[in-house]
């Protein structure tokens, strides 16, 4: 089977991921499913791509998540990679631009829509950013995985954020800059200081928060603007 795509679906494709292809036999192969070549050979099916797809795909979100989140632990950058790049995220990202229209499957693969080929259409979702990937470098799929995953980074059903976390999030969604955090005063004796800080936050009210630490107090002042804004209830807890 040849791994050939049409022009005009190519056309549509490369307008809803936002990546012109110079040669799309790379495409081709992305899209087809073993059950629609003759003889199941590596070559003609997607698998090896998603293979390499998915190592794209991490390494492009791990970035992303690196440079929006700069106060985030490891923890809990990771729990937000793992719930980016997982399979029912990446089936998500592939029903969003209707990827199942160009899958090609055998007779026998049907619905491709419904939930139980919900890995399918995750797998070639990764199969696509591979293509890319093989097709313009690491420059061109970073900017197809940015286009298709941007908006869910403040969306992903992560760990519990933190009250800082929680408020950058909120910061850059109502576009404002990262909230900063200024130490007002220390109190107390050095082995049981008391900590006030205050937070700043661009085109709205700041607030002061108290702590044993410095972080403590940057969590507490973070949660009262949380609070006061209405994001958080005032029984939100966190996690620090």
């Amino acid at each position: 089977m040849k791994n050939n795509i049409s022009k005009q679906q190519l056309d549509e494709l490369e307008r809803r991921i936002g990546y012109h292809f110079a040669s799309p036999q790379h495409l081709g192969r992305a899209l087809t499913h073993a059950s629609a070549t003759k003889h199941n050979v590596d070559g003609q099916q997607y698998e090896r791509l998603e293979f390499l797809g998915d190592r794209v795909l991490g390494l492009v979100v791990s970035e992303l998540l690196f440079e929006t989140f700069p106060d985030a632990a490891e923890g809990e950058l990771s729990l937000r990679l793992n719930a980016l790049v997982n399979g029912k995220t990446c089936a998500l990202i592939a029903d969003q631009i209707s990827l199942h229209e160009f899958i090609r499957a055998g007779a026998d693969l049907k619905h491709l829509t419904s939930k139980r080929m919900q890995g399918v259409r995750a797998d070639v979702v990764e199969a696509v950013i591979a293509a890319v990937y093989l097709d313009g470098g690491l420059s061109e799929a970073s900017k197809v995985v940015r286009k298709l995953w941007g908006d869910r980074l403040f969306l992903a059903d992560a760990a519990r954020r933190d009250s800082k976390t929680a408020l950058q999030e909120w910061a850059h969604s109502n576009k404002c800059d990262t909230p900063t955090y200024e130490l007002v005063n220390q109190q107390g004796p050095d082995h049981d200081p008391v900590f006030t800080v205050k937070v700043i936050l661009e085109n709205h009210e700041g607030s002061e928060g108290k702590g044993r630490s410095k972080r403590s107090a940057e969590q507490n002042a973070a949660r009262i603007v949380l609070v006061r804004e209405g994001v958080w209830n005032a029984e939100e807890k966190q996690s620090t």
